[in-house]
């Protein structure tokens, strides 16, 4: 399955009162705590990879990303599987994998029709709007779907971000 995603920054007092006139549906709020790893046999910066355990209400999820399919969105493989994330994280060790980063993140998630929006408050980095689709064929179809859907907010596609919060997070850490 690829996930198809666009990230820009959003103000999320406006993005909710748009999101409410359109329709969409609230389906929640999560507080994700979201490890990520790194391999010894090849850095995931450098290959474009990510590999991550998220901690959510007491329940874990593994998931390996592949690299960026396109080039102007986050699009890429990905993989899920729910784990023991203390399992998991010692396997990982024990693998030669170490820890590269933490991101802790409040999420609002939205659905409208096939679109799932989220709202990232990411802490020390700010907030963000991410939309995603997951499909099996059409990519560059979907990606224009959501930058046309993303312009209601007055997000163009250059507003985007295809840098993820882990990189930002290292970055603004490593600049303090």
């Amino acid at each position: 399955m690829i996930e198809i995603e666009v990230k820009a920054r959003a103000d999320h007092k406006q993005a909710k009162q748009l999101l409410c006139g359109m329709g969409a549906e609230f389906l929640g709020v999560q507080h994700h705590c979201d490890t990520y790893f790194n391999a010894p046999h090849r850095d995931f910066a450098d290959t474009d990879e990510a590999l991550r355990i998220r901690s959510v209400e007491g329940r874990s999820v593994m998931a390996y990303k592949g690299k960026k399919l396109d080039t102007v969105s986050k699009t890429r493989e990905e993989f899920e599987t729910p784990v023991d994330g203390a399992s998991a994280r010692s396997i990982l060790f024990s693998l030669g994998f170490y820890e590269s980063g933490m991101v802790k993140k409040k999420r609002e998630i939205f659905r409208l029709e096939d679109l799932t929006i989220c709202l990232d408050n990411v802490r020390s980095i700010g907030e963000f709007i991410e939309v995603e689709i997951t499909a099996e064929s059409d990519v560059e179809l979907h990606t224009k779907r959501i930058f046309a859907f993303l312009e209601k907010f007055g997000i163009r596609e250059e507003d985007s971000l295809r840098t993820s919060y882990l990189e930002m997070v290292l970055g603004k850490s490593s600049a303090d």
